[in-house]
């Protein structure tokens, strides 16, 4: 088991979701054996996670030939940046089955599971082929999810998504099989799997620069970083729970995964050259979404952009060129998808019991649902940094990060972080504590079931807060190689 753990992580939701799509209509069955199929994923990442050792390297490597001709393999691996999110992915994803419990169809739980493997397929592919082939998978399930389950104009946002989501991976494809190309010319011999395209020396500088950019736009898109960002707002508003959850907590984090995991190796030079332009994006980004935010009504939307604001904060720190701003950008993928992930879920939850989502016609939902609002602050406190969240660790690491780069650009970060406090704690007081004029809504507190699936990151939340170093020590030695061996400029700590 050990050698193909990967693989049966990978393949397990999708064989079990075929097999339930053509055995069972009863939605409970789909639905229960879903969960089992995630809460055993979460068993063998857990093994995966526990048997890991801190390294540079990639482990638990499966790497054989799928098109031979051309140097396709099946390439996956982990190391202790991908195992972070790994962990991260098979820990939320069955958790949040329990506040996604009631009133889902058997599509919605097959979708669920196919988006699974998409998105693991995604994190642990080595070749570039390989990457884009479950980078494609683990959207279309979501465009399913949107166009028949959401709310509103959502097939005019499945649309809107499609074309922006498409464009950029087709750009990527092309940039993906000119490498291969040029592999090809100078080695004789077609290869796709990063570690060799890192090889490729017969590339002149202005195609270096167009081939990241084409990889770039892939990634962006999907984070967003401003301005390819204009697809996440109606998006977010008219999708379902489920695939916000995803698409916020998961995917988007995919995004910045691909930077580190691709561009830098393949590109350093490119990376290193252009990082204060990305820096300043970044920081743009934060104030741009975070005073779009305030400006909202909508819940869903002021999520969806107070998420794309923490999205771009995370880039800024990856392109920051030191250990503190790359650790701080992977630590707060991790905070930023366990506090907006469960804000989701709970909006989705004022959504579906209230019928409301707009600010102005919420109000009181604390005083009929104490449980519901202590996590509700919990996660809200996580999002904004406060001192003892997981949040606060790795925006302090962030911004000591972009200090380092620029000490100007380091100030900046500092004094915009507190705009995400404004529109929150904002927020927090008109749709959750303040009463409501008029007749008071209905509103149930947490079920069991609930606050079971919401515990361990709650849990989280504080342990990542206090004790950072059990965490970081598993990534942090994949940092200093990127740093020191890809990028040659050292990994200041």
């Amino acid at each position: 088991m050990s050698a193909n753990i990967l693989s049966f992580i990978i393949f397990l939701p999708a064989i079990v979701a075929f097999g339930l799509m053509i055995t069972t209509k009863h939605v409970e069955t789909v639905r229960n054996i879903a969960f089992l199929t995630t809460t055993i994923i979460l068993a063998l990442v857990l093994k995966i996670y526990i048997d890991f050792e801190p390294s540079a390297g990639m482990q638990f490597v499966t790497n054989v030939p799928w098109i031979s001709s051309y140097g396709i393999n099946y390439y996956i691996g982990v190391d202790g940046f991908s195992l972070t999110i790994l962990m991260m992915i098979a820990l939320l994803i069955p958790t949040a089955y329990l506040l996604l419990w009631e009133g889902r169809t058997k599509g919605y739980w097959i979708n669920m599971l196919l988006v699974q493997t998409g998105v693991t397929g995604t994190l642990l592919a080595l070749d570039v082929i390989l990457f884009y082939f479950f980078w494609e998978v683990m959207l279309l399930p979501i465009f399913i999810m949107i166009g028949i389950y959401g709310f509103g104009d959502k097939i005019f946002t499945t649309i809107k998504v499609t074309i922006y989501t498409m464009a950029g991976s087709l750009l990527m494809f092309i940039a993906i099989l000119y490498l291969g190309v040029a592999y090809h010319n100078e080695f004789g011999t077609w290869s796709f799997q990063y570690d060799s395209l890192t090889q490729i020396t017969s590339l002149t500088y202005s195609e270096r620069i167009w081939l990241f950019l084409a990889f770039l736009s892939a990634f962006a898109i999907k984070i967003p970083i401003f301005p390819l960002h204009t697809w996440i707002m109606e998006t977010y508003k008219n999708a379902p729970t489920g695939a916000v959850f995803l698409l916020s907590s998961i995917m988007a984090k995919l995004g910045v995964y691909a930077i580190v995991r691709f561009l830098i190796p393949i590109f350093p030079e490119i990376y290193i050259e252009f990082s204060t332009w990305f820096v300043s994006i970044g920081l743009f980004g934060l104030v741009y979404f975070g005073i779009a935010a305030l400006m909202q009504d909508d819940i869903k939307r002021m999520f969806a952009y107070s998420s794309a604001s923490h999205l771009s904060f995370i880039a800024a720190g990856i392109f920051s060129l030191n250990a503190f701003g790359i650790n701080g950008a992977l630590y707060l993928i991790i905070a930023h998808a366990i506090a907006t992930g469960a804000l989701f879920l709970l909006v989705g939850l004022i959504h579906d019991e209230t019928g409301y989502k707009t600010i102005k016609d919420l109000g009181g939902l604390a005083k009929g649902a104490p449980i519901f609002t202590t996590i509700f602050a919990i996660m809200l406190f996580a999002n904004v940094g406060l001192p003892g969240t997981n949040g606060f660790v790795s925006e302090l690491l962030i911004i000591f990060g972009i200090y380092e780069f620029n000490h100007t650009l380091g100030y900046i970060s500092a004094i915009t972080v507190v705009i995400g406090a404004s529109y929150m704690l904002w927020m927090f007081q008109r749709a959750i504590l303040q009463d409501r004029e008029g007749e008071a809504l209905k509103f149930r507190d947490l079920k069991i079931k609930e606050i079971v699936g919401l515990t361990p990151w709650v849990i989280l939340v504080f342990v990542m807060g206090i004790y950072p170093d059990i965490f970081i020590d598993k990534f942090e030695p994949t940092v200093t190689h990127y740093l020191n061996d890809i990028l040659q400029i050292g990994a200041t700590k």
